[in-house]
């Protein structure tokens, strides 16, 4: 049993994903009505919690590295925080190098997944700040195990993946995703090689999306012009 996951993600036209990049909002069309919409839409579906990846979560947490002599050499098992109630703010950071200093993110509690390799004095650093942490297998890299462990250990029933682009497409290579919810900003990017909704970093010629299909099964225009897609995941 795993949570179910909606791929939750804002857009330009041409599927990019970081706005200080986009054209400026048309005439008279507010850009902050349009910067509300992903809060709005992510409220809206009652999650149990969101997950990001390494990077991503870098630049929400802020926090510094510490040093911890003599840390304890302990198992490398799931550690349960005091969550207190609260969402999940998860990140998938196998080398364990996102530094926190509290046990939060915007208020949600922190839950990283981790590589069974980092070290003793890292797992240290995680305790001492109140952050609950998983394992995904040696390398960090079973994310099906990870995704049971979170419903199992935490109770997760639904959950919002919310990138980048190659977090999410590792979730579609293993067949993670059940569904997408996108944004799509009256704007555009337009460079080449910037990240977009899905960034599979894979082989050439691997198609991680190979077995599934999108159906959609919802379309609205919210304020300002922003059109939101919702597209339910099917396994072929």
């Amino acid at each position: 049993m795993r949570p179910y996951i909606i791929c939750h993600m804002g857009t330009s036209i041409d599927g990019r994903l970081h706005p200080s990049r986009f054209t400026s909002a048309a005439a008279g069309i507010s850009p902050a009505v349009l910067r509300g919409h992903y809060e709005k839409v992510h409220d809206s579906f009652g999650a149990d919690g969101w997950l990001v990846g390494r990077k991503t979560m870098s630049e929400m947490a802020k926090g510094s590295e510490r040093t911890i002599a003599n840390a304890a050499k302990v198992p490398r098992e799931p550690h349960v925080a005091n969550r207190n109630s609260r969402k999940l703010a998860i990140t998938i950071d196998p080398s364990g190098r996102v530094h926190y200093g509290k046990d939060n993110v915007g208020g949600d509690h922190v839950v990283t997944i981790l590589g069974e390799q980092v070290s003793d004095a890292y797992l240290a650093e995680l305790r001492e700040d109140g952050v609950s942490y998983i394992f995904a297998g040696a390398k960090g890299d079973d994310l099906a195990s990870a995704m049971s462990e979170l419903a199992t250990i935490f109770g997760v029933r639904k959950l919002l993946l919310e990138g980048g682009g190659r977090i999410n497409g590792a979730f579609l290579k293993h067949k993670l995703i059940d569904e997408f919810s996108t944004l799509i900003h009256p704007a555009v990017d337009g460079v080449a090689g910037t990240q977009t909704i899905v960034d599979y970093d894979g082989p050439e010629g691997d198609r991680p999306g190979a077995g599934q299909a999108l159906r959609l099964i919802s379309c609205e225009t919210l304020e300002g012009g922003m059109v939101w897609l919702r597209h339910a995941v099917e396994r072929l």
